[in-house]
C-alpha cells in the first residue's frame, strides 16, 4: 500500500524526489526569523543565493544551494529555505555514538531557532539504506504526521567515519511539491569531506556481449523476487543492433503463460517522448516551430492565466517548466464523458503556481495537448483522438516497425498481454482491476502506449541512430530529434528534463532515459548516446517502480565496470518497502470499523471530481467512484480525525479526510498543491 502522495508521483513519471523525501502529510507554518544555534547568534546573517551555489557546512560536508533559496550559517549548523516561508532544509554536523544520537541533537539545534514552530512529531520508522556516496552509514527517520496537516518530516543520518551528518526535512505539501528539484540538489549534491563521485568519463564501455547479457538477465531475475515482481519484459541494444529481446516471469500470477518480447505493457508517460518525435517530424515538415506560440499553432489553446498561455512555446509543452503543478486528481476521478477536446479545455481551468521556467513542475495535460495539437496539423479535419492515433502510427509506429504497439485498449487486452499488479493491504502481491488506467486514454499522449519490449526497442535504436532508421533512410532530422534532449529545466543535481526526455550525468556520461507509470505498471527506457547502447525495461507491477533506477545503475555497471552497487540497491528497496507496508497496516482498521462506516452519507459529490457512492456489505466498505472503486480501510490519525483509505491492489492509498462544512458532512481529498471537497448529497 503507498500513501496518496507516493501514487501521485508515481503516475505516469517516475517519482523524482524518492531519494530524499520519503515521509508526506502535508502544513506546518514555519516563521522566518534570525536563527540561533546552541545558544549563540548565527554566524552568518541570512544569503539569498542568485545561481546553484557549492557550499561547504562547518564540519567539512558539501552540498550545494539551489537558485532562489537563502542560506544561514551557524556554529555546527545551515538552514536553507526557498522563496517561500513554509519549509527549511537544516543540514547538522554532529559528534554522535549513533544515527539516533545524530538526529536528536539535530533536532534539539533546530528547536533553538526562531523559526521553529514549536510542533514535534513521534518517529514512525527507521530504515537504513545501503553506504553511497561516500557515507558509510545512512538511516532514515521517517515521523508520523495526519492529513490536515499537510507537513513533511523526515531526517536522514549519515556517517563518515566517526562524524554524523544530518539533514532534516520540514516543508508544507504544496512547497515540497513545487520544490521538489531542489530539495533533490540539496539532498543528491551533499557528500563527505574530500569524496570524489564515480565517473566512466573517457571510459569505453564493453560490448554487450552473452557474458555481459547474461548478468542482466540475472540481474532482473534476482530482483523481480526481491521485489515481488510477477513479469517483466526487457530488450538491450548495442551497435544499432539489437542484441537481446525477451521475458522474465508471468503474464499473471497463478496463470501459467509467460512473459516474451511481443507481450504487451503499459508503457505510460514513456509515451511522452515517442509524442515529442511526432513534434520533431513536424518541424522538419515546417508544420510547427519550435519556438512557436502554440497559440499560433492552435489559437483556441488556453490555460488559466493568461500571461502564462501567451508564453507557452512549442517546446514548452513537454518541458515540465511553466509552472503549472500537477493536477492529476482531475482526470483520475472524472473520465466517463472525458475526451481529447475536454482534456484541452481542463487545461484552461489550471493556474501556474510557480514561474515560467522557474522550477520543475510534471504536468500530464500539458503533454496531452502537445499531442492532439500536433496531429491536428497533419489531420485537420479529424476528431483529434483519432487524429492522434492515426499520425502516430503512420509517423512513428509504421516506419519503426512497431507493429503490436497501440492506443486501442480493448485490441491490447484482446491480445498477448501483462495484467496489472499491485501489493494488497496486507503487503501481498495480487492482481489487479484495470478499470483505474482507463482514465489516461482522453489524455493518451502523455501515458497512453501498450507497447512489448520488441517494440519499444525499435524506438530506443531510433534514438540511438539520431533518427536514422536501420535501412539508412532519415525518418527525423537528427536537429530536431536532438532538441527533445535539450536541458529545459534542471531535476536535481546533474539532471535535467528536455521534452518528454531526462538527461542525467552523475557519472558523467550522459544517460537519457524517462520513466513511466499507470496502475500496475512501471517502465524504463534508456540509452548511452556516447557508447551506442540502450535497454527497455517493461514491469506489471507497482513494485517494478524499486527496479527503475537499479536497473540503470546495472547497465552502467555492466558496460563501464562500475562499483557494484544496483542489487544492493534492490535488497535495500525491497526490505525498506516491506517495513513501511507492514507500519501502515499497524494504522488501518480493516475491514473499516463499522461505528465510524455509520458516520458516513451515503453519497457525496464533487463539482471537480465527481461522486463516490459509499457502499457496505460482505464484510467490507467501499467506495465507488463511478469510473472505478476500491474497497477502503479507516484510520485514526493523531490529530483526532478519522481518514478512510483505499486499499485495493494499485488502487492504494488515495485518502479521504472526514470532517463538516456549512453544516454538511464532507470527505476532503488532497494532492500535492489543491484540496478537493466532496459534500454529502442529501
Amino acid at each position: 500500500m503507498s500513501s496518496i502522495r507516493t501514487t501521485l508521483l508515481a503516475l505516469c513519471a517516475l517519482a523524482l524526489i524518492a531519494t530524499c523525501v520519503s515521509a508526506f502529510g502535508a502544513s506546518s507554518a514555519i516563521a522566518a526569523g534570525t536563527i540561533t544555534v546552541s545558544g549563540q547568534a548565527a554566524a552568518a546573517a541570512a544569503e539569498t543565493v542568485a545561481a546553484d551555489t557549492p557550499r561547504v557546512t562547518p564540519g567539512g560536508a558539501t552540498f550545494t544551494v539551489p537558485a532562489g533559496w537563502s542560506i544561514e550559517t551557524g556554529t555546527n549548523m545551515v538552514v536553507l529555505a526557498p522563496p517561500e516561508t513554509d519549509a527549511h532544509i537544516v543540514i547538522f554536523d554532529a559528534q554522535a555514538a549513533d544515527a539516533k544520537a545524530a538526529v536528536e541533537a539535530a533536532w534539539a539545534a533546530y528547536k533553538l531557532t526562531k523559526a521553529w514552530p514549536g510542533k514535534t512529531w513521534p518517529v514512525k520508522l527507521v530504515t537504513p539504506r545501503p553506504a553511497r556516496e561516500g557515507w558509510e552509514e545512512r538511516q532514515v527517520f521517517d515521523y508520523e504526521t495526519s492529513p490536515n496537516e499537510r507537513v513533511a518530516v523526515q531526517a536522514i543520518a549519515y556517517r563518515a567515519g566517526t562524524a554524523w551528518t544530518v539533514l532534516i526535512l520540514n516543508a508544507s505539501e504544496p512547497t515540497l511539491e513545487k520544490r521538489g528539484a531542489p530539495i533533490s540538489l540539496i539532498a543528491q549534491s551533499l557528500r563527505p569531506k574530500g569524496y570524489e563521485r564515480e565517473s566512466f568519463a573517457g571510459r569505453k564501455a564493453h560490448a554487450l556481449d552473452a557474458e555481459r547479457i547474461a548478468l542482466m538477465k540475472e540481474f532482473v531475475e534476482t530482483s523481480m523476487k526481491e521485489l515481488g515482481i510477477p513479469g517483466v519484459g526487457m530488450a538491450l541494444v548495442d551497435g544499432g543492433k539489437v542484441v537481446y529481446e525477451g521475458g522474465l516471469g508471468v503474464k499473471e500470477l497463478g496463470k501459467p503463460e509467460r512473459v516474451d518480447e511481443n507481450t504487451l505493457f503499459m508503457a505510460a508517460s514513456n509515451t511522452k517522448g515517442m509524442t515529442t518525435l511526432l513534434l520533431s517530424e513536424l518541424v522538419d515538415e515546417k508544420k510547427l516551430r519550435w519556438d512557436e506560440p502554440v497559440t499560433e499553432a492552435y489559437p483556441s489553446f488556453k490555460l488559466g492565466d493568461a500571461n502564462t498561455t501567451k508564453q507557452v512555446l512549442i517546446k514548452n509543452l513537454v518541458c515540465a517548466c511553466t509552472g503549472l503543478p500537477r493536477q492529476d486528481l482531475e482526470w483520475i476521478f472524472e473520465f466517463r464523458n472525458a475526451t481529447p477536446e475536454s482534456s484541452l479545455k481542463l487545461l484552461g481551468t489550471m493556474q501556474p503556481t510557480s514561474k515560467f521556467g522557474e522550477v520543475f513542475q510534471y504536468s500530464n495535460l500539458m503533454a496531452a495537448a502537445a499531442g492532439y495539437i500536433g496531429a491536428h496539423l497533419v489531420y485537420p479535419k479529424m476528431e483529434l483522438g483519432a487524429a492522434y492515433d492515426r499520425a502516430m502510427q503512420e509517423k512513428i509506429f509504421n516506419p519503426l516497425g512497431m507493429k503490436s504497439t497501440t492506443f486501442d485498449m480493448k485490441r491490447a487486452l484482446g491480445g498477448d498481454h501483462a495484467s496489472p499488479h499491485g501489493d494488497d493491504v496486507d503487503g501481498k502481491p495480487a492482481v489487479a482491476n484495470m478499470a483505474f488506467n482507463y482514465a489516461v486514454m482522453p489524455h493518451r499522449p502523455a501515458g497512453g502506449v501498450w507497447t512489448s519490449a520488441h517494440d519499444l526497442i525499435r524506438y530506443v535504436q531510433l534514438e540511438i541512430a539520431q533518427g536514422k532508421l536501420p535501412d539508412g533512410k532519415q525518418l527525423v532530422s537528427a536537429e530536431n530529434l536532438l532538441m527533445r534532449r535539450v536541458p529545459q529545466i534542471p531535476l536535481g543535481e546533474d539532471a535535467s528534463y528536455g521534452m518528454g526526455l531526462e538527461v542525467d550525468r552523475k557519472y558523467k556520461v550522459a544517460v537519457v532515459h524517462h520513466g513511466g507509470s499507470m496502475a500496475g505498471y512501471k517502465s524504463d527506457l534508456m540509452l548511452l548516446p556516447d557508447s551506442g547502447i540502450g535497454a527497455v525495461l517493461l514491469t506489471n507491477s507497482d513494485n517494478g517502480v524499486m527496479l527503475l533506477r537499479p536497473f540503470m545503475r546495472r547497465l552502467l555497471e555492466v558496460a563501464f565496470d562500475g562499483k557494484p552497487e544496483a542489487a544492493g540497491d534492490v535488497a535495500a528497496a525491497a526490505a525498506r518497502n516491506k517495513a513501511e507496508e507492514a507500519k501502515d497496516r499497524e494504522r488501518l482498521v480493516v475491514p473499516a470499523d463499522a461505528a465510524l462506516v455509520a458516520g458516513l452519507a451515503k453519497r457525496y459529490t464533487s463539482k471537480e471530481l465527481g461522486d463516490i457512492d459509499v457502499i457496505s456489505g460482505a464484510g467490507a466498505t467501499t467506495f465507488d467512484f463511478g469510473e472505478w472503486k476500491s474497497t477502503v480501510a479507516s484510520r485514526k490519525n493523531d490529530d483526532g480525525t478519522i481518514s478512510f483509505i483505499t486499499i485495493d491492489p494499485t488502487n492504494s492509498g488515495f485518502e479521504f479526510v472526514v470532517g463538516q462544512r456549512e453544516g454538511k458532512r464532507v470527505l476532503v481529498i488532497r494532492d500535492g498543491q489543491h484540496e478537493y471537497v466532496f459534500r454529502e448529497v442529501a
